[in-house]
């Protein structure tokens, strides 16, 4: 079976979404958003792994396609993302993830790639994450935090991982929004403990009120905590 991905892409295209989607990313091109709606993405790769085990052509399409780095699409990196999230070995997977990761350029593509094997191991996950940390790359240390919040905020958190992600603020918009994104997600989790944080206002102060405003708009803190929030900005 003969397949061109990058075609079949197009012939994905949705000109609404892509026009609404291009305001979202500003930082990427109109021009490199081809408009593919992203359920029809997810199908779409879902097909091609189901294919890919049947057919070698199918097979030998995908991994040069993934090997093809960077690409020129937004969407052929959001389909990147999700067949990254198809493979089922987890050094494979891993593997994958970090070659690709250098090559994430956006906050949505970052966000929405959370492949399911890598939660069943969470020891080599954290690894995986310290290394993603340390990177200079917007969006590897973006990816990181979110695994952060996505694995170890229940009954995985340890107060260490606090001072882990407050460490990450810098000049990056993106990375200071997923650090405020995690707080956020970490008062409606795990209050008592992180609560000292923005008492002693541990955060820079755009952060700091980021994470303040995106609690207070969390249904999953109460009415009285919204209120002592409030008056914790700065």
């Amino acid at each position: 079976m003969e397949i061109n991905i990058q075609k079949d892409l197009w012939e994905l295209k949705d000109e609404t979404y892509r026009e609404f989607h291009s305001k979202l990313i500003p930082n990427v091109n109109p021009e490199h958003i081809i408009g593919v709606r992203t359920p029809a993405l997810r199908s779409y790769a879902k097909k091609l792994l189901r294919e890919a085990k049947k057919d070698l052509c199918v097979q030998t399409a995908v991994d040069s396609f993934m090997a093809a780095l960077p690409h020129t699409y937004y969407d052929e990196n959001n389909l990147h993302g999700f067949l990254i999230e198809g493979i089922k070995d987890y050094d494979a997977c891993l593997a994958a993830l970090n070659c690709f990761l250098p090559f994430v350029d956006n906050w949505a593509t970052c966000d929405m790639m959370s492949p399911k094997i890598l939660g069943t191991d969470l020891a080599r996950l954290l690894s995986a994450v310290n290394e993603w940390l340390s990177s200079d790359h917007t969006y590897t240390v973006r990816y990181g935090i979110g695994m952060l919040m996505r694995y170890y905020l229940d009954e995985h958190f340890m107060p260490d991982y606090l001072d882990l992600v407050a460490k990450q603020c810098c000049e990056e918009y993106y990375v200071n929004m997923m650090v405020a994104w995690y707080f956020a997600t970490a008062l409606a989790r795990q209050y008592e403990t992180v609560l000292p944080f923005l008492e002693q206002k541990r955060l820079p102060e755009w952060t700091h009120n980021k994470a303040i405003q995106k609690a207070v708009e969390s249904r999953r803190i109460t009415p009285e905590q919204k209120n002592y929030l409030r008056s914790l900005k700065v």
